[in-house]
């Protein structure tokens, strides 16, 4: 595989490496004779990202004659795997001061990625970066048409949104009824009629400071806040990690493009998109795909909808009551066991919604002290 970026695609290039980086450790790179996909998956296996670059995103893209050759669509595409982070010390170097990066790997047994750097004064850096013996990302595939309900919003709008929220938050519900059942209106003397969408942050009821931490709700007019707004039938909720969703806001605001967020129930799980795509009828020569996992249980009670936000002094004349989990659903998503590996959430003994493995944090930080073999030649511009 050999290719070189300059110009915009430059900067988008590196808009999608942190982006994915702030989801995974490592990154899978899959080159086809039309496309390079970069793919990620965390630690907790709750949270899959993928961006594809056309050809034509690259000033120059080309495969080895034995992988150019072997182009039909179930085989296997020339595949290495290296450490974001390896990749990220490489793109320190501004990209305003680069003419173009170029990337080599000769065949898929290759033991180091070769990227290039070639700076506007004449200097050109290369860079090995070892590749991994065997990846554990597997592509995701997901059909839009199989989620009844999705919003779509801009970045701006969203970040405005989610500034509301504490910035320690680690899980955001999302709960979505239809306006026209109206069942979200309160009545007269409400404040949150018509306001069919709400944002709820989620905490652990079972943790000891669950009483004491900030509980924030937005309900949310889709007609005011959304470009775009499908749902229809009974009310749904989704929760999912905050973490990867502000990576693709960021990266969606740098693109200067809507978000997609596609959804069904709890315990399916949400796909995130940039409003263009490849498959689209666009003119976009790149697409970006996001996919979390949801919490199993259901965030939903037959009230909490239609209730109207309470007061605090109202809160003060409540009794509390203990906060027990609900039983999970027999129902259970494949494809959340695939990402969360969710099992046993519930017990006799009651405990935390959180599985182990299910969200973002966990490990997160295990490969900070390994290794790397990361070796750089500098070769100075010569004088006339």
């Amino acid at each position: 595989m050999e290719l070189s970026m300059s110009g915009g695609a430059l900067r988008t290039f590196t808009r999608c490496v942190t982006c994915l980086a702030r989801v995974g450790s490592d990154l899978v790179l899959q080159a086809h004779p039309a496309k390079l996909e970069l793919h990620t998956l965390n630690s907790s296996r709750s949270a899959y990202a993928s961006i594809s670059l056309a050809r034509d995103f690259f000033d120059e893209f080309s495969l080895s004659a034995a992988a150019a050759a072997d182009s039909a669509p179930s085989s296997t595409p020339l595949q290495c795997s290296v450490l974001l982070k390896s990749v990220l010390s490489v793109l320190r170097t501004p990209t305003a001061a680069l003419d173009r990066i170029a990337a080599s790997l000769p065949n898929p047994d290759a033991p180091k990625l070769q990227l290039t750097l070639h700076c506007l004064n004449g200097v050109k850096k290369t860079y090995w970066i070892a590749c991994s013996a065997e990846s554990e990302v597997q592509t995701l595939a997901l059909d839009r048409s199989n989620f009844s309900s999705r919003l779509a919003i801009r970045p701006r709008d969203l970040a405005r949104l989610l500034s509301n929220f504490q910035s320690s938050l680690q899980e955001l519900t999302v709960i979505a009824t239809d306006p026209a059942a109206g069942l979200s209106n309160v009545g007269v003397d409400g404040e949150i009629e018509g306001k069919a969408v709400e944002l709820r942050s989620y905490i652990d009821p079972t943790k000891d400071d669950c009483d004491t931490r900030l509980h924030t709700q937005l309900w949310i007019d889709p007609t005011e806040e959304f470009v775009e707004y499908v749902h229809s039938g009974d009310p749904v909720d989704v929760t999912f990690g905050v973490k990867e969703l502000k990576a693709f806001l960021t990266f969606c605001e740098g693109c200067e493009v809507d978000i997609l967020l596609f959804f069904q129930k709890a315990g399916e799980p949400v796909l995130l998109v940039p409003k263009f795509g490849l498959d689209n009828g666009s003119s976009s020569d790149f697409d970006a795909t996001l996919v979390l996992a949801t919490m199993l249980v259901s965030q939903l009670t037959d009230s909490s909808v239609a209730q109207q936000p309470t007061t605090s002094a109202q809160r003060a004349e409540e009794p509390r009551v203990a906060a027990t989990p609900p039983p999970v659903p027999e129902n259970v998503s494949n494809h959340t066991k695939i990402w969360s590996e969710l099992s046993d959430v519930v017990s006799d003994i009651p405990r935390s919604q959180h599985h182990p493995s299910n969200w973002v944090g966990a490990d997160e930080d295990d490969d900070d002290d390994e290794d790397e073999e990361l070796f750089v030649q500098t070769t100075p511009h010569y004088m006339d």
